[in-house]
């Protein structure tokens, strides 16, 4: 298993960001090549203003069409921003799991 852990700080209008937020997951919910294979979650700090995004997927080829949808596209672009340009993403290989 793969992720990624991306994490910035946004302080403007909730609204937009938890629209985008929930657009993505939708659209990776509709998508029958990432069911199963990609999950996605993200998290607000208890501050209210930290962000937490944490994505895991099964394979590179899985990682490649998420990356080639133009949702996906969208949805960077739109972190990009809320992000100011200053998020910061680690790219993790999954060494264990627990069944939770």
């Amino acid at each position: 298993m793969y992720g990624i852990l991306i994490q910035y700080d946004y302080d403007g209008d909730e609204g937009a960001w938890l629209s985008a937020v929930e657009d993505f997951v939708t659209a990776i919910d509709n998508d029958p090549e990432l069911r199963g294979k990609f999950s996605y979650r993200v998290n607000v700090a208890a501050d209210g203003v930290g962000r937490v995004h944490m994505g895991r997927w099964d394979s590179e080829e899985t990682l490649a069409h998420l990356q080639s949808q133009n949702f996906f596209k969208t949805f960077a672009a739109k972190v990009g921003e809320f992000a100011g340009g200053a998020q910061h993403a680690t790219r993790l290989r999954l060494a264990a799991e627990t069944g939770t």
